[in-house]
């Protein structure tokens, strides 16, 4: 059995926790619960930990500074004791400042890798940069990706990889297999962080279409980010807001919460990988209408397991909302999909597919 293996491993992961609780932070802090309900020693290397003093955070040159040196001494003290390491990695400035450094480390140590990448921006920030990014990739022992995305972007440049699944706790995201809809004053929620490659725009003039034909109908938006200001005002402008709540940054338990008084969640990614929250969505018995970017098309079907319309076209996104509300053999459709979607990211699922990539690693 390739799980047998990781009691035999002691894994470095590198990556991002809560708080803020984004979806990379998340999926690290259950990848790390997982692996060590597995048998397998996990030494942590935080990338965004804490500013100390915490005044230093104001202090724009400073503030990298003195997280990149506690960092790199962390990277250097328990890759040493490691036999493999696991790098979580994302676009842009992420990569160059965290993610190559780990994998070069590891490198240099003679430790081998498994770089779990999972930018949502990869093909664009590969464009960009691949001519400084391919010699880290080529330093890794293996490449795993969350999505067939991923694995299509990998694969244009010459990279194999192979694909596990983002980790999806269904203790806490329950399927309500009889759950009860709002059909008068539909709850429709989204849960992305409020930046601009989200769409949140979309959403709320998406929701003011619908609204003529459900005036009870209210939104939740939970998330928080740079774009909250101009969302407000935004709201202001359509005269939305008594129907309408920002909650703020939520955690999975609140998260999960929120699914359960929801009637429908609503997605309007420009830019997107293999989200979370769709996934955590079909978990817990609540349909999803969104936009039909990046590896979304590869998560769920369209006209099965969701409805999928192209992105920053709020009209057809609420044609698409509607035909979910007013149609209960639709809604209960997707909802039954939907689960068989959610079930292929059950966490012991995920943990035989992560103990398979590190036998052939170590095997190597």
């Amino acid at each position: 059995m390739p799980k047998d293996i990781l009691k035999t491993l002691s894994i470095a992961v590198v990556g991002p926790l809560p708080p803020p609780a984004g979806g990379m932070a998340n999926q690290a802090q259950q990848l790390v619960a997982l692996l060590q309900s597995g048998g397998a020693q996990v030494n942590f290397v935080r990338v965004n930990s804490p500013y100390k003093p915490a005044c230093i955070e104001k202090v724009k040159g400073l503030r990298a500074l003195f997280r990149l040196i506690p960092y790199f001494w962390q990277l250097i003290l328990q890759i040493r004791r490691s036999d493999l390491v696991h790098v979580l990695a994302n676009s842009g400035w992420s990569w160059h400042l965290f993610a190559a450094p780990a994998v070069w480390v590891a490198w240099l140590l003679r430790k081998p890798v498994v770089l779990n990448y999972r930018g949502g921006e990869a093909d664009a920030f590969f464009e960009r940069s691949w001519r400084w990014i391919s010699p880290t990739v080529n330093r890794c022992r293996a490449v795993v990706v969350p999505s067939a995305f991923l694995q299509r972007v990998f694969a244009q440049r010459m990279v194999p990889s192979s694909v596990v699944p983002n980790i999806l706790d269904l203790q806490r995201f329950q399927f309500e297999d009889k759950k009860i809809f709002n059909d008068k004053a539909p709850h429709l929620v989204v849960t992305r962080n409020l930046e601009k490659i989200y769409g949140v725009d979309t959403v709320l003039s998406a929701f003011a279409m619908l609204k003529q034909q459900y005036p009870e109908a209210r939104l939740t938006v939970a998330g928080s980010g740079p774009e909250e200001g101009a969302l407000k005002e935004q709201v202001s402008k359509l005269g939305i807001e008594a129907e309408l709540t920002f909650t703020g940054r939520l955690d999975p338990e609140q998260i999960a919460q929120l699914y359960k008084d929801a009637d429908l969640l609503l997605n309007a990614s420009t830019v997107d990988n293999s989200p979370n929250s769709l996934i955590e969505a079909l978990a817990s018995a609540v349909p999803v209408v969104s936009s039909n970017v990046g590896g979304i098309p590869d998560l769920v079907c369209d006209g099965e397991s969701a409805l999928l319309v192209p992105p920053q076209q709020p009209e057809k996104l609420a044609e698409a909302a509607l035909r979910v509300l007013g149609n209960q053999g639709l809604r209960d459709q997707l909802v039954q999909q939907g689960k068989s979607v959610a079930d292929r990211f059950d966490k012991h699922k995920v943990l035989e597919a992560l103990a398979e990539s590190y036998s052939r690693v170590v095997r190597r």
